[in-house]
């Protein structure tokens, strides 16, 4: 009878570490950056687009921070269990866009992650000004609920 509990144990382990492994990654819901930015996304369609918003922490700008729309595309929505994917967010309280391109990954918990890297852009007044006016950076997106 030891021995047997031991094998079911064993068993049990091993179909739970491969249920995890085998859990593919959705991007609906809500989920937080490092920095306590939340997003929300929709349900895909069968093109894999979606949509949502964005409620960023953080900003260069004295104005009121305003929830702020996304608009974005799964690359092979279901073939995959760890997808790629890229949105948008047009700011409602600045004049500036940002494009993000991440990829969803699932450890062997079955805890989701979003891996991101952004490009902000503003607007500025002049050519001469481009220079400045774009910002990079990365951000790590965990599922709320």
């Amino acid at each position: 009878m030891g021995s047997l509990s031991c094998c079911l144990l064993l068993a049990l382990a091993m179909l739970g570490s491969l249920a995890a492994a085998a859990r593919k990654c959705n991007l609906q819901g809500l989920w937080r950056n490092e920095l306590g930015s939340n997003m929300t996304l929709s349900a895909m369609d069968a093109a894999g687009t979606f949509s949502g918003s964005y409620h960023t922490a953080v900003a260069a700008t004295n104005k009121q921070i305003l929830v702020s729309p996304l608009q974005g595309a799964q690359q092979h929505p279901g073939a995959k269990g760890q997808p790629t994917f890229g949105f948008t967010v047009q700011w409602q309280f600045a004049d500036s866009t940002t494009a993000f391109v991440g990829q969803c990954f699932v450890d062997h918990r079955g805890k989701e992650t979003l891996e991101t890297m952004w490009l902000l852009r503003e607007e500025v007044p002049s050519r001469r000004d481009a220079w400045k006016a774009t910002r990079v950076g990365t951000s790590i997106f965990t599922r709320i609920k």
